[in-house]
């Protein structure tokens, strides 16, 4: 690898890929689904890295590229295969410490969150990675206030699917 920006890309998205994982658990159903999302994702922080100018962090620059491909991705598959049915629900932990109990929480959560719709889903997205509300409305382009709304609502749905699944945590 001789180009210097690459190696530089490169290493950044290496350090942040658990927001990959992430994003395309968020907003794909399927294993081969998924894969597709991260190698999507991939491409657009590589064709938008040039225009990335270091005025946030790289990680908060990356949750919005892949938020934004995540979501047109997804708009992309409904027109591709004309269907608006939720794909079956696949769950696979890859390469991580088997635990009965939590494996079957992050299921139970996983598949609620796909009862979401897009914005709702980026919200929890950058909740669970820690974000502050105001962190939360500068990325999605609302208030703080606005920002917290929004997350304590989308909080009370997911309640309600997974209730209405009949789990309780």
């Amino acid at each position: 690898m001789s180009n210097p920006t690459e190696a530089a890309f490169l290493k950044l998205v290496t350090q942040h890929k658990g927001i990959l994982y992430k994003a395309s658990r968020m907003y794909a159903d399927s294993i081969e689904d998924r894969e597709d999302l991260q190698q999507e994702i991939m491409i657009q922080l590589w064709k938008s890295y040039q225009n990335f100018k270091g005025n946030s962090e790289f990680s908060t620059w990356m949750y919005r590229v892949a938020i934004n491909t995540a979501i047109t991705f997804l708009k992309k598959e409904k027109q591709r295969t004309g269907s608006q049915a939720d794909v079956p629900y696949h769950f696979e932990m890859a390469n991580e410490d088997y635990n009965p109990t939590k494996d079957k929480q992050l299921e139970i959560f996983y598949k609620a969150v796909q009862g979401l719709n897009a914005l709702e889903k980026a919200v929890i997205f950058y909740f669970m990675e820690g974000m502050s509300h105001k962190e939360i409305g500068d990325n999605l382009g609302v208030s703080e206030g606005n920002a917290r709304v929004k997350l304590s609502r989308t909080k009370e749905k997911l309640q309600q699917i997974i209730k209405k699944s009949g789990y309780e945590f």
